[in-house]
């Protein structure tokens, strides 16, 4: 009798009776999945280190050759051949730093003390830029921004117009904000500088853009480009990259901007010249980039950006089908390579990434100085796939119910029929 009752009992929990045991939304938020010990690969969709593909991993995997033979030469004139297109330009220097390495560098060459450079607040890293800057002795007139919008050609314009001596250095601006999800319009920033007849330098950070939007350094009329590894082009830290103008090559030769060794531009290009570096470089990092703008090319710059818009999109589907709201304002300034979510009044992201990564081993991107606590990020770039954004919006869609943040379900569902359609 007993063991038929049990039997009846077991039966009638299907499914949906357990999800709805674990997921009870009237249980403490704090309630957990046991993950003391989780199985398959952590998730990490920040925006940024991205996930290394398995290829670039096992290229870096390499005995470590001297950076002063023929194996290292043939390496790195192999490497600036192939970063040509992604940059869109002939002349780039590469170093072993972090981006905010490659971002001092693009001040120091070209920039001198009290020199006046415009600067648009789009974000954190647009402020972190800002500080930089500032701490080096440029005079900083800072367009203010709400973080919602990117950089705004009319005002730079205007400002531009209004500065009749010249006194204006350089523009530099953010082209894919991180902390954000919200992309300036880089031609149109050029455009403002030729309306105004403006002779300043553009100065664009690509950081977490390059080799995931289209971008177009020659063509856009850019004077330094600055970008770094760990993001598009699907590598650890520790490479920074600077593409460099004619015009302001020219202001670095001339002996224009501040006091510089390892940053000087003109050292690299005439090491790079001979298939050398004049500093220790990152050998096993060359390797992996040698490996990761292989793939970049086969797959083919245009379908590479294609796949992101399509994952920015699918994304965004998923967010407008939960009921919550996107950061950044203006469609035309979407992200495609992360989309920042903003909580519920009285919800906090952290609390939700919290919850997320200890129930499902995922990570997501933080909400950053102003908007931290107000919303999370999610990177949808570099080595990414189809059934990658499903599991990561399944991730989220689970970690809103666990944490009782209010919204609607269907958000997975809703970008799985966007990804099918778009197939």
């Amino acid at each position: 009798m007993f063991v038929k009752f049990f039997r009846h009992f077991i039966a009638g929990f299907n499914v949906v009776s357990i999800l709805n045991l674990v997921f009870n939304k009237r249980k403490s938020k704090s309630r957990r999945i046991d993950m003391a010990f989780p199985s398959g690969r952590h998730f990490l969709q920040i925006p940024g280190p991205t996930n290394v593909p398995d290829e670039v991993l096992r290229s870096m995997d390499m005995p470590t050759i001297d950076h002063r033979g023929p194996d290292f030469s043939r390496l790195l004139l192999g490497i600036l051949d192939k970063l040509r297109p992604v940059f869109g330009t002939d002349r780039v220097v590469i170093f072993p730093s972090s981006g905010t390495g490659a971002w001092e560098a693009a001040l120091v060459n070209t920039l001198s003390p009290g020199d006046r450079v415009l600067m648009s607040e789009t974000g954190h890293f647009s402020s972190l830029w800002h500080e930089m800057a500032t701490r080096l002795g440029l005079e900083v007139d800072l367009i203010p921004g709400n973080w919602r919008h990117g950089a705004d050609p009319k005002e730079i314009e205007a400002r531009l117009k209004e500065d009749k001596d010249h006194l204006i250095k350089a523009v530099a601006v953010v082209h894919n904000e991180t902390s954000t999800g919200v992309v300036s319009r880089i031609p149109q920033v050029r455009q403002a500088l030729d309306n105004a007849g403006h002779p300043a330098l553009l100065l664009v950070d690509t950081i977490s853009s390059l080799g995931s939007l289209p971008y177009d350094h020659d063509g856009w009329g850019v004077d330094v480009t600055i970008s770094c590894s760990q993001k598009g082009l699907m590598l650890p830290p520790g490479l920074g990259f600077n593409a460099v103008s004619p015009k302001a090559m020219d202001i670095s030769n001339r002996g224009g901007g501040m006091p510089r060794s390892f940053w000087d531009w003109g050292d690299v290009v005439k090491a790079n010249e001979r298939g050398f570096t004049h500093y220790t470089p990152a050998t096993n990092l060359l390797y992996g980039l040698d490996k990761s703008l292989d793939l970049l090319l086969e797959e083919g710059l245009d379908n590479v950006f294609a796949r992101h818009r399509r994952y920015g999109e699918a994304t965004r589907h998923a967010v407008r089908a939960w009921g919550l709201g996107i950061l950044c304002e203006n469609q035309e300034e979407y992200s495609q390579v992360l989309t920042a979510v903003m909580m519920p009044e009285g919800h906090d992201a952290d609390a939700l990434r919290k919850v997320i990564l200890e129930n499902f081993d995922m990570s997501l991107g933080a909400g950053l100085s102003k908007v931290a606590g107000k919303v999370f990020r999610i990177g949808h770039l570099g080595a990414f796939n189809d059934v990658t954004l499903a599991g990561t919006l399944a991730g989220v869609e689970m970690g809103l119910q666990m944490a009782g943040v209010p919204h609607r379900e269907g958000g997975v569902q809703a970008a799985m029929r966007y990804l099918a359609e778009t197939a």
